[in-house]
């Protein structure tokens, strides 16, 4: 079959009338199209020498036209998130006399994309700074090691208070504590337990030879008989005004013993029905801190976290160390079973092994038959073993000897003797 020839151009689009080009058929237009009217080729113009393309004989750039309102508006978003450059900047805030609400509104909603953080202090924030700092360049004054868990604690609970409201100090607080056989409750205020630290701190105040926070003619001794006088001595109930006393005297305490030397931790503190050198003392006072801070938090419905784990750990510590004598002191009060020998001052005795789990946790073997024996793992005749935070609770007479979740093996009767003793070292 014969076909018409064909064009050695087929395939190349014809001119649009646009860029300038034409087809291969020399009459503008693509095989099969329309010829145009007249049937001619528009040639285009020929281009300019080399020399027109030189920047310096380039014609003037004419002047642009300002942007548009419209397109001025539609840059206010990104002009009120900081994210324009500074020609578009520069022309939004010229033009912001039209948009000046606009402008507002919109800058007033990034505020919004920015949501307030709390100011509230991490628990731990104050104590983690300082040993970063301290760990950096020593101090030249350090703080004891003894002392360090009554010093954070403090601050943890100063930071706590720091934000309270009026209603907040007047938020009803109960204590609680374990007397005998029985647990013992007193209702109070948050402004009423910053009273009742105030004056349990003034007992190791008075063992250093500052002043009694309670004035020369409070009760000596007994911390309950103090805190009844504190909490009876006006018609009025205690407010806020009590956080700096409280606070101006812990600072003092921490300050008066990192300048009195090693020996100061061997002072008596009288507590009426016994007595803690200072160094152990110090641990009491961090513990009942910790403790009513805890009180305090759960009244007003805020997270509070334990103690660290060094901090923790001493605590317990000291708790384990007063079990003997509590124990013994339950026995001469008829609460606990009779020694089953008689034990020599420095002689191995009956033995209970206490197992501390989680953090602050270790291992203690208690002396059942007197404080004065000597522990002995070949004499152990229970265990005993409980989480860390359950026996602060326990020696907190927050919880009852009969609700702590204890892992025990061995002699019934010691075990409960122990738990016991441990409840009965809480105290109003």
């Amino acid at each position: 079959m014969n076909g018409p020839a064909e064009s050695p151009d087929d395939g190349y689009e014809g001119y649009d009338g646009h860029d300038g080009r034409g087809g291969g058929d020399g009459h503008g237009s693509a095989p099969g199209s329309r010829p145009r009217p007249g049937g001619g080729s528009r040639i285009p113009g020929p281009r300019g020498a080399a020399d027109d393309l030189d920047p310096r004989h380039a014609p003037e750039p004419l002047p642009q036209p300002p942007p548009s309102h419209a397109v001025l508006k539609s840059l206010l978003g990104a002009w009120a998130l900081a994210a324009c450059s500074s020609e578009e900047t520069q022309a939004v805030e010229d033009h912001l006399t039209e948009c000046a609400d606009e402008a507002l509104r919109l800058r007033d909603a990034v505020g919004l994309l920015h949501p307030e953080e709390s100011l509230d202090l991490k628990p731990l924030l104050r104590s983690r700074v300082l040993e970063d700092c301290l760990g950096k360049r020593p101090a030249r004054i350090p703080v004891p090691v003894w002392a360090s868990p009554y010093d954070t604690e403090t601050a943890r609970l100063d930071a706590l208070l720091q934000d309270f409201g009026d209603s907040e100090w007047h938020t009803p607080v109960r204590l609680k504590w374990f007397e005998e056989e029985r647990r013992r409750t007193r209702r109070t205020t948050v402004a009423g337990v910053i009273g009742h630290l105030l004056t349990d701190d003034g007992l190791v105040a008075g063992a250093l030879g500052l002043d009694d926070p309670l004035g020369p003619d409070a009760p000596k001794g007994d911390p309950a008989a103090r805190t009844e006088h504190f909490w009876n001595a006006s018609s009025y109930p205690t407010t806020r005004q009590v956080r700096e006393p409280w606070r101006d005297q812990g600072h003092t305490l921490v300050r008066t013993v990192s300048f009195a030397g090693r020996g100061v931790a061997e002072l008596s503190v009288d507590y009426g029905p016994f007595a803690l050198p200072l160094g152990d003392a110090f641990l009491e006072r961090a513990f009942e801190c910790w403790v009513h801070a805890w009180d305090i938090a759960e009244a007003v419905d805020y997270p509070y976290e334990p103690p660290s784990g060094p901090h923790l750990h001493r605590m317990i510590d000291l708790a384990a160390r007063l079990l003997p004598a509590a124990l013994a002191q339950r026995r001469r009060a008829g609460l606990a079973a009779p020694a089953r020998s008689l034990v020599a001052a420095g002689a191995p005795g009956r033995t209970l092994h206490l197992e501390i789990e989680g953090a602050g946790g270790g291992g203690w073997d208690i002396a059942l038959d007197s404080p004065g024996a000597k522990p002995s793992a070949e004499r152990t005749v229970a265990e005993i073993a409980l989480d860390g935070m359950e026996f602060c609770q326990l020696a907190a007479g927050h919880i009852s000897p009969e609700e702590a979740a204890v892992g025990q093996h061995g002699d019934r009767e010691a075990i409960r003797d122990v738990l016991f003793a441990a409840a009965s070292l809480s105290r109003l």
